[in-house]
């Protein structure tokens, strides 16, 4: 009879977490739209001020960079790993709320709040921890095949470097090189216009040997460029097929694809593609000086509209 009772209990527990969970989904998906809609209707932030007032990177200001000492947490996602290095998140990498970095994630990158809420949120139940109040190391979340995938942009796969915490510089600069669009528009208030020479880091830095090999690798190459969607289906399309080669335990369901070209996108949005932006980004995992997302909409990038441009890569790759 206990058995019965507590199978049952279980049963409708996840009933109960089924529902609520579908629920949620739909709540979002509607506020999302609602949010995509309120950028079609609105002005854009004007550039230098898409950064809220008051947070870190306000005017393009950063809080200091200072690489990973030992013992500090890094992952395989740069966009957390650059939080970390500037302070907005500990420094440590270590003992990160969920719920407060939906509100750093947003403030730093301008995606939507159905955005920075639906990220933290699937981590939190991909590590089987409470987003209200759970807690987490950034190198939680290299648990393979939950969040961190094969095929990576610019990370080995896991069978050939099991701590993801640090760039491949060579996955890095082939990267780089495979942009293939114009230079970005010139506008005369946008102080990023203009691409400068990057500072390679200070030799004691864990990324030195990777911005090292990044910057042999390129130096032929005009950074004024920018990233097309359609460099980045086909850049993913060899790393696919060189991972399936490569790696004697490759895996890469559907929704591990729609995650790396989910971070790709990033590239696309956030930085709009450009190189300039993204060469600092990927090797030090650092926000350039006077940076600021290029996302430029009231409400901040929402799913439906990001997941267009996710899409579009996805369905530009030839994995053959």
């Amino acid at each position: 009879m206990v058995l019965i009772i507590t199978a049952l209990r279980r049963i409708g527990r996840g009933t109960l977490s089924t529902l609520f969970d579908g629920s949620f989904f739909v709540g979002l998906t509607l506020w999302d739209f609602s949010l995509f809609l309120v950028n079609v209707l609105t002005l854009k932030r004007r550039v230098g001020r898409v950064t809220p007032k008051g947070q870190p990177g306000e005017g393009g200001i950063w809080p200091e960079y200072a690489p990973p000492r030992k013992g500090d947490s890094r992952c395989s996602c740069p966009a957390l790993n650059a939080m970390a290095n500037h302070g907005i998140i500990p420094r440590d990498g270590r003992d990160v709320s969920f719920r407060e970095l939906s509100s750093l994630i947003r403030s730093t990158y301008n995606f939507s709040p159905t955005f920075c809420l639906y990220v933290p949120r699937y981590i939190a139940k991909v590590l089987g921890r409470p987003y209200p109040t759970g807690r987490f190391d950034l190198s939680d979340l290299d648990v393979h095949n939950g969040i961190e995938h094969d095929a990576s942009l610019v990370r080995r796969d896991t069978s050939h470097e099991f701590h993801q915490g640090m760039p491949d510089g060579a996955l890095v600069a082939a990267l780089i090189k495979s942009a293939t669009g114009r230079p970005p528009k010139q506008a005369q208030a946008d102080r990023q216009a203009t691409p400068q020479e990057p500072l390679p880091p200070q030799s004691d830095s864990p990324y030195f040997h990777v911005a090292a090999h990044v910057a042999k690798a390129t130096a032929d190459f005009d950074l004024n460029r920018t990233l097309t969607p359609a460099d980045l289906s086909r850049r993913l399309g060899q790393r696919r097929r060189e991972a399936r080669a490569d790696n004697g335990q490759y895996s890469l369901d559907f929704g591990h694809k729609m995650f790396g070209s989910s971070n790709a996108s990033t590239l696309l949005t956030i930085f709009g593609g450009r190189v300039s932006d993204i060469y600092t980004f990927l090797t030090e995992e650092r926000l350039p000086d006077g940076w600021e997302s290029r996302v430029r909409d009231q409400m901040g990038l929402t799913m439906f509209a990001f997941n267009r441009t996710v899409f579009r890569v996805e369905l530009g790759i030839k994995e053959e």
